[in-house]
């Protein structure tokens, strides 16, 4: 899970370095090189392309493309440390669309826990004079998406395997990416390239060890390392980026990671949520 929210790092301030070019040609990039690994990985495995859940699949697909756009663009106008800090909002998103679409139920305590997150980002908005109200907008649709996300992937469950979900999200950004980008296109020079090309590389890193991560380990031991890549993002953006945080804004960061790590904690301790090896 360190290497996996390692990579998603690198991934993030490559990102940041391409503000320069149109949205739609990182997300091309981005679905593209992971896309040549997936297929790559499937053929090697022999397992079947298409699936067997194919509008679930191909819903998460959308869904998903859709939420990382999003977010690159968030990147335009918040610090990388933010912008992350706040898309890991999606599991509450998410547990408020599991109460509709699974009939979850979601204990008071656990509320108490998102409001403490809440207060995080009424802290980012309220007292962080540098929080861009379009990219806090486009962080929270892509939050909303993401939380969207897991539920589609609870629905599909175990009757796919997980290159088989990646493979078709990275398609379906490839071609969305692709498409989008002919009007923006943009030649990239020199050292632009090197960050184009390891889009696709650290994002299926990321995505491959994460996975791995709750394959070999209980999700409540390896979930909250998650949250390394709000860390991580934050002192590369400090210290390489010369991204400014105020108090505020790490005070605001502390209160998100802190309410979904307490959420975390306690589904572990909650024998409903104890995954049997």
């Amino acid at each position: 899970m360190i290497i996996s929210a390692l990579a998603f790092t690198l991934m993030n301030v490559a990102v940041k370095q391409l503000q320069h070019y149109s949205v739609y040609q990182i997300v091309f990039f981005r679905g593209f090189g992971s896309f040549i690994l997936t297929m790559a990985i499937l053929k090697q495995l022999k397992i079947p392309i298409l699936g067997n859940n194919k509008k679930l699949l191909v819903l998460r697909a959308i869904v998903g493309t859709s939420s990382m756009t999003l977010f690159f663009m968030s990147l335009k106008y918040l610090s990388a440390g933010t912008a992350v800090s706040l898309r890991y909002l999606a599991p509450i998103f998410s547990a408020i669309f599991a109460i509709f679409l699974l009939k979850e139920k979601v204990k008071p305590i656990q509320w108490l826990f998102f409001i403490v997150s809440f207060i995080g980002v009424l802290t980012l908005k309220g007292l962080d004079t540098h929080l861009d109200s379009t990219g806090l907008t486009l962080v929270f649709g892509a939050a909303v998406l993401s939380g969207l996300v897991y539920i589609i992937i609870s629905k599909i469950g175990k009757r796919d395997h997980p290159i088989v979900i990646v493979n078709y999200f990275m398609f379906t950004a490839t071609i969305f990416g692709g498409l989008l980008m002919i009007p923006y296109w943009q030649n990239p020079i020199g050292i632009d390239w090197l960050f184009l090309s390891t889009l696709g590389f650290f994002g299926f890193i990321g995505q491959l060890y994460m996975t791995k991560a709750f394959q070999i380990a209980s999700n409540n031991l390896v979930a909250p390392f998650k949250y390394l890549e709000v860390l991580f993002t934050g002192l590369i953006g400090f210290m390489w980026l010369g991204e400014i945080y105020t108090i505020w804004s790490l005070v605001g960061i502390l209160l998100i990671i802190a309410g979904l790590v307490m959420n975390v904690a306690y589904k572990a301790r909650d024998k409903r949520y104890t995954i049997k090896s």
